[in-house]
């Protein structure tokens, strides 16, 4: 069985990414890119359906988890360690950025005694359902099915059996023992041997230059590195897309069925990550990312989905499937996301204030990028009134959704502000009646006298905590009285028994507000937006004390996944999640803005 969400560690080469378990095992891994087939599909079901084993040689008692774990400073390269009776051994984990074949690279190092050792590496593609063909090409071991070819590089004799790949070895200490895994496409010729040792020297300069250009160097700045080398983990460079995160399916519920594909480009997550990059220095993955936007939607500007590809395809057609279990027996497992044709207002006003960013933090003009502002405002001066699926993506009727208001008033905010600068014209008095009436409508049919809050939807008596947003886009300032009762109104209808926050109510065995059943776990982007609105309304000793109890939910590595379970006390959904390290990161910012830190 998988381990915990919460045991893995990811590393990544901006291409793909592999989840590396406490225990040595590769369960998953898509070559040669995020939304590939998985090659390592055991997270989703057994190992009949793919991994990578190495470590101490166990027998037939179950494989040790390490003793210690950590990334090598500010690096996305792993170093697991055990200690065992016959001395200590230390296995680096890595993936080389590249132009080329996407490697994945093991180093076995001998740190005392001697080891004995095992890599059993199990090669399965088309997510555990294909077998391949296993042999040897000069030493080298191949696995070939289709159009998928993987290769096996290391100087120890490997061995088959039981349709895997074994190699049993001693390590003592001061030796050094690797192993490559490369990708190639079946028809192409064979891979070039790598160089293990100059690969990782080279993947450590690569991430301490990047890091380098990091300008937050405040109390949280572990914390805040962390989630930074995360999400340019998460970023294809190619495209400069961003996944909402590198698998499918881990569900929000354990046994339950809100199982999702993450492996796509959400220009919600997309843009609040191009916020976050941008406000710590990266100008050059803004700048990426704007490219892929205007590649993306372009031709069709008026029709945004809401995610697309990675390289910007549009269609994302959803599928199951049906020979894996899922994690711990959570089906279905989907790929694909049938969300991507939804109407989600709330996406103009993430893009555009996107957009807005990068121009109010210098970033080159782009007389594209500003056309494509007032077509979609064009494109909202129709279709603001109509109702839609939200930022959480229901699957039931369609409502007036506030925060998809707020951000379609944000969207007009924005480029009113873009005209008034003079970097674009458009019809600015005509536009600003249209940002009055949106307010006007929002503050008329969202908002619950009665019980002094903003509401999930025009005349619903539910709430949702994305309307925690509504001080940060700055749609009412924070001591407004009616900012203060939403705040605490979620504060006691949507907290968890740790003090976390839930999205909105679910409904248990029924089908809820989101058209499906079951329930899910608090989301931790929506419990970093409470940090945030309680240190903006002067409560900042609140703040701080939520956002370190939110930092302690990270895994010993600094990751977190999309939510918390407070009932089984453990990490939940898609992992890593952009949409957990971005908030992180936000709310760093701003506490040591306020000097609401501790120490």
């Amino acid at each position: 069985m998988a381990g915990r969400i919460e045991d893995y560690a990811l590393i990544g080469d901006m291409q793909t990414a592999a989840l590396v378990c406490r225990d040595g095992t590769v369960d998953w891994l898509c070559l040669p890119r995020f939304d590939s087939h998985a090659v390592f599909a055991a997270l989703l079901g057994t190992e009949e359906h793919g991994f990578w084993r190495l470590g101490p040689a166990h027998g037939d008692a179950a494989p040790p988890r390490s003793d210690r774990r950590t990334y090598r400073g500010d690096s996305l390269i792993l170093e697991s360690e055990w200690d065992t009776p016959d001395g200590t051994v230390r296995v680096t984990d890595f993936m080389p950025p590249r132009d080329g074949a996407p490697q994945l690279i093991r180093i076995v190092e001998g740190v005392s005694g001697q080891v004995p050792m095992r890599s059993a590496l199990r090669m399965r593609f088309s997510y555990g359902r294909i077998v391949p063909w296993v042999h040897k090409v000069e030493n080298r071991t191949v696995a070939v099915a289709g159009p998928d070819s993987v290769w096996l590089d290391t100087d120890v004799e490997t061995f088959g059996e039981d349709l895997t790949t074994y190699a049993d070895f001693t390590v003592r200490a001061g030796e050094r023992v690797a192993f490559t895994l490369s990708w190639q496409p079946s028809h192409r010729e064979a891979p070039a041997v790598g160089e293990p040792e100059a690969a990782l020297e080279a993947t450590a300069d690569f991430w301490r230059e990047w890091v380098e250009h990091c300008t937050y160097h405040g109390p949280y700045r572990e914390a805040v590195v962390r989630s930074l080398i995360t999400l340019k983990a998460l970023t294809y460079a190619p495209t400069g897309g961003i996944v909402a995160a590198p698998t499918t399916s881990l569900p929000e519920e354990i046994g339950g069925v809100r199982n999702w594909d993450y492996r796509f480009t959400w220009l919600r997550d997309a843009a609040i990550t191009l916020s976050s990059l941008l406000r710590t220095g990266y100008r050059e993955e803004a700048r990426a990312w704007r490219e892929w936007l205007l590649r993306a939607v372009a031709g069709d500007p008026e029709n945004l989905q809401i995610m697309y590809g990675i390289a910007g395809e549009r269609e994302l057609g959803e599928s199951e499937l049906d020979w894996l279990p899922g994690y711990e027996n959570s089906g279905p497992v989907r790929v694909g996301n049938g969300a991507a044709h939804q109407l989600q207002l709330d996406v103009y006003g993430e893009v555009t204030e996107a957009l807005h960013l990068a121009h109010m933090t210098g970033l080159a003009r782009n007389d594209y990028a500003s056309l494509l502002q007032l077509r979609l405002i064009g494109y909202l001066e129709k279709h603001w009134t109509e109702p839609d699926e939200g930022i959480w993506e229901v699957r039931g009727p369609r409502r007036h959704f506030v925060h998809s208001k707020v951000m379609a008033w944000v969207a007009v905010d924005r480029t009113i502000k873009l005209i008034e600068s003079g970097d674009a014209e458009g019809p600015l008095e005509r536009w600003r009646q249209m940002r009055d009436d949106i307010h006007r409508d929002v503050c008329e049919k969202g908002y619950d006298k009665e019980r002094n809050t903003f509401t999930q939807s025009y005349g619903s008596r539910e709430l949702d905590a994305s309307l925690l947003l509504i001080p940060q886009m700055g749609f009412l300032p924070p001591d407004d009285k009616r900012v203060i009762g939403t705040i605490e109104a979620i504060q006691r209808e949507l907290s968890t028994s740790d003090g976390f926050i839930l999205r909105y109510p679910t409904a248990g065995d029924d089908a809820g507000v989101d058209g499906l059943a079951g329930d899910e776990g608090a989301f931790l982007a929506c419990s970093f937006w409470l940090a945030d609105d309680l240190a903006m309304i002067g409560r900042v000793d609140e703040a701080r004390k939520l956002f370190e109890k939110l930092l302690a939910l990270r895994n010993d590595l600094g990751l977190l996944a999309e939510e918390w379970d407070p009932h089984l006390k453990r990490q939940v959904g898609n992992f890593p999640q952009a949409f957990s390290h971005v908030p992180l990161i936000d709310t760093a910012l701003r506490l040591t803005a306020s000097g609401a830190y501790g120490g």
